[in-house]
């Protein structure tokens, strides 16, 4: 047994003398600790705008806030637990309390990551910790590797996809206790499954951040995102700043025991100091995880796909280990759909011959100009391991920024999705699979939030008006169908239904992925793990694709497929070992089937 805790150089910290309250508030001139049930104690001001006072009045589980000038009362924004809310107290939480059973797990390496997104609220019937806890098993057996959480952070109300947190030390209370939330990840790592958390480093949510009345220099007008003024990482008064930051990513790696965490649409980011605050941060969390020997993975997802992020040496990933490729979902789902609005535009031409570039090369865009942004977009690629990005046909993005939250089961033919699935699961790059595609569920997963008032109309009306250039939602009636995010039953809609996996056709494609991720923890894993920069596509015929990558050590790992819905010539086939083929053994001579893909190492 252990006990693991991250010491903050801010917030409430329990000592010997008491517990330590440490606010950094620039903007007041004093500030006063309110304890409930108990005294208001005035902080003493130290240099740089901090505030601090360390006293026996308050123990665990003692509820607590800050008293500004103006006499408004405010939470932590380091507290480590809202059990009210983002507007509510403060609760002083003793991370020392829970006792960790797994302590000699240090992780997994990155070759060995095959991620599972969900989102904790809408996984299970019951929507909390536990509930997820209790479907670990079914995790494990599917083959899955690593459990990726979307964010945790408190967000206002009690349903939310957690991009709109403000509380980012607090995971979210309507999901459980702390203690439930360690409880989580220690029986995933009991199963050998890794767990990591997505983390919002670009704005805060539009209801609970207090932080303009006492800290305005936490933002800047310097610079200015899709959310307002950015956060101020690269201002002469940004240490504090960028110190939160990094802390809280600390923080959920040691006291909490993530393996990994993956940072929200970093493109919106912006940082002109040097070190870039990506930069600091990945190499304070690699210092501290090489001190620890522990296995650690960063992840970006980050539109303007900028490789510099994601550099290697003879040891691995230098600072982060992969990146979400929407290149490559964009390529496959206008493949799989023929869908060609929005963004989608810019791959409609040609998919094929993108997904081949992506398979090969790492990101499509690598400097072309992307005519539906307007402007060029991306770095080369093409010197980074294929497993440097992270590849996956579905994610909460994918799906619930569709106006009805439309899964790809509902939308594509069932023999491309498992052609696809075959290539996304088995190709080098690391797969991700979003929560029931194991099983091909039909759920839609919508967008969800729990605001009220203004704020609540303003969210429906500017989800509604976002879909208004498209074609099929010119008619106001048609837009007015458009879920209601603030609505309980939208939430309720994007539950999954777990009986859904035992209907035939769940179940048989529960067998499929099954199967191919065994294949690919096992005869494939050696050569995958040999799978090196430098790849080469080629197309034939009206639907078939040839990539090939060279192997450490020499020989060749290539994918033949044949992504169309009528069968072509097999000229493509020159020997080597075949590892998989999805019509293995009943394949037309000099032929390959629609909608098939094969697998071969040779020499």
């Amino acid at each position: 047994m252990a006990r693991f805790a991250h010491t903050m150089p801010f917030g409430a910290e329990i000592g010997d003398g008491g517990v330590r309250f440490r606010l950094w508030a620039p903007s007041a001139a004093d500030v006063r600790l309110v304890v409930e049930g108990g005294p208001e104690l005035p902080m003493e001001r130290l240099d740089g705008g901090w505030h601090e006072l360390t006293t026996d009045a308050a123990r665990a589980g003692s509820r607590y806030a800050f008293r500004l000038p103006d006499g408004l009362q405010v939470p932590d924004p380091a507290s480590r637990f809202q059990q009210d809310d983002v507007h509510g107290f403060s609760t002083v939480v003793d991370p020392r309390s829970y006792e960790w059973r797994n302590t000699a797990w240090k992780g997994r390496p990155w070759n060995e990551t095959v991620l599972y997104e969900l989102h904790v609220g809408t996984f299970s019937p019951e929507g909390t910790y536990e509930g997820l806890l209790r479907r670990l098993d079914h995790l494990a057996e599917t083959g899955v590797t690593a459990v990726e959480l979307l964010p945790l952070a408190e967000c206002p109300g009690r349903r939310n996809w957690g991009y709109d947190g403000v509380m980012l030390f607090a995971p979210e209370a309507a999901y459980g206790r702390p203690e439930e939330l360690k409880a989580l990840v220690d029986a995933a790592h009991e199963r050998g499954l890794m767990v990591f958390i997505d983390v919002v480093y670009n704005h805060f949510g539009p209801e609970g951040n207090y932080l303009h009345a006492y800290a305005g220099s936490f933002f800047t007008e310097r610079h200015h995102t899709p959310w307002g003024a950015a956060i101020n990482f690269d201002g002469s008064d940004a240490r504090p700043v960028r110190d939160f930051y990094i802390n809280n990513a600390l923080y959920w790696l040691n006291e909490y025991r993530f393996d990994g965490i993956r940072f929200d649409a970093v493109h919106a980011i912006i940082d002109d100091s040097k070190p870039h605050i990506l930069f600091e941060l990945a190499e304070r969390v690699r210092a501290e995880a090489q001190a620890q020997g522990r296995e650690i993975h960063l992840v970006l997802e980050n539109a303007a796909n900028e490789s510099r992020f994601l550099g290697r040496d003879q040891g691995g990933a230098l600072r982060y280990d992969g990146q979400w490729n929407d290149d490559y979902h964009h390529a496959a789902h206008v493949l799989l759909t023929g869908e060609s609005g929005g963004y989608y535009a810019d791959f409609a031409a040609e998919p094929l011959r993108m997904l081949g570039r992506s398979l090969a090369e790492g990101y499509i865009f690598q400097g072309e100009k992307s005519e539906f942004e307007g402007h060029p977009r991306g770095e080369p690629s093409t010197h980074l391991p294929p497993a440097a990005m992270v590849n996956f046909l579905q994610n909460h993005d994918q799906i619930g920024n569709r106006a009805f939250g439309d899964r790809l089961a509902t939308l594509a033919p069932e023999e491309g999705l498992r052609a696809l699935l075959a290539v996304t699961l088995l190709a080098p790059q690391t797969p991700m699979l979003f929560m029931g595609e194991e099983w091909g569920a039909r759920t839609p997963f919508q967008f969800f939030v729990d605001f009220h008032g203004e704020l609540a109309d303003a969210v429906r009306e500017g989800r509604r008006k976002e879909f208004g250039s498209f074609k099929e939602f010119q008619d106001p009636e048609m837009r007015a169908r458009i879920p209601d995010p603030n609505a309980d039953e939208t939430f309720q809609r994007s539950h999954l239904d777990w009986s859904e996996k035992d209907k035939p056709e769940n179940a048989r494609m529960l067998s499929f992925v099954r199967g191919l991720l065994r294949l690919r923890a096992g005869d494939m894993a050696p050569v995958l793990a040999r799978a090196m920069p430098g790849g080469r596509y080629r197309l034939w015929d009206r639907s078939g694709l040839a990539v090939e990558w060279p192997l450490q050590g020499g020989g060749t790992l290539r994918l033949l497929a044949n992504l169309g819905d009528a069968p072509i010539s097999d000229a493509e086939r020159s020997g080597g070992r075949a590892l998989f083929e999805t019509h293995a053994g009943s394949r037309a001579e000099g032929q390959l089937p629609a909608w098939s893909a094969g697998f071969h190492l040779v020499d």
